[in-house]
């Protein structure tokens, strides 16, 4: 049975993300050391909060470089919500931040004005349906998501610099807004498999295996 290891650095929603994994029938630990994250069999990165925050708090306690080394290692990382925005290069929410570059890109504001000039409503919270990108879903975690829809809460989402990079798009006041990526072994989820019923849950199988 795989062991995911979900990391606490005091900006995460760890014991939804926790009961999520073990209900998959994983072997679930948190831990806040960075010599168990580094040697890690898989990661997940949770996160609820500013950029910033998150980023100051992982570097404290030294699981920047922690993360980086598992990467490095093979290890498969999921990161959600904040924890999806911080492995970008940087984030311009509250001033310019530096993430982990994991994945060349940054994260912007949503736009508070909707594709038709209305004003948009900011955060973006809500149920939404998951739309392919030319890269399409085959062989990654949501390719058998179909039609079911998943739970976001955000103000803030990523633009990947390589299209490739990109795995899916939801709607909101008819923008597409970043809602998946992968690269490689590293998948981020803006919105929350944990809170996503059964499609979340069919996803972290999917992607850990």
């Amino acid at each position: 049975m795989k062991q995911i290891t979900v990391i606490d650095y005091g900006a995460g929603n760890l014991l939804s993300v926790c009961r999520a994994l073990e209900a998959c029938g994983y072997t679930v630990g948190t831990t806040s050391d960075p010599a168990a994250a580094a040697q890690a069999e898989a990661l997940v990165l949770p996160g609820v909060g500013a950029f910033g925050d998150g980023m100051v708090s992982l570097h404290r306690r030294g699981l920047d470089e922690a993360i980086r080394h598992a990467v490095q290692n093979g290890a498969p990382l999921l990161g959600i919500c904040l924890g999806m925005q911080m492995l970008f290069d940087e984030s311009e929410e509250g001033g310019l931040h530096k993430g982990l570059g994991l994945i060349p890109g940054r994260v912007l504001r949503i736009p508070n004005t909707a594709a038709d000039g209305s004003p948009l409503r900011v955060p973006h919270v809500g149920w939404e349906a998951l739309e392919g990108t030319p890269r399409g879903f085959a062989g990654t975690a949501l390719e058998h998501l179909g039609s079911a829809q998943v739970y976001f809460v955000h103000s803030f989402a990523a633009q990947p610099a390589c299209p490739d990079d990109l795995l899916a798009c939801a709607r909101y006041g008819g923008h597409a807004v970043c809602a998946a990526v992968q690269r490689g072994k590293v998948l981020g989820c803006q919105f929350h498999p944990e809170k996503s019923g059964p499609a979340g849950l069919a996803i972290l199988r999917a992607f850990f295996g």
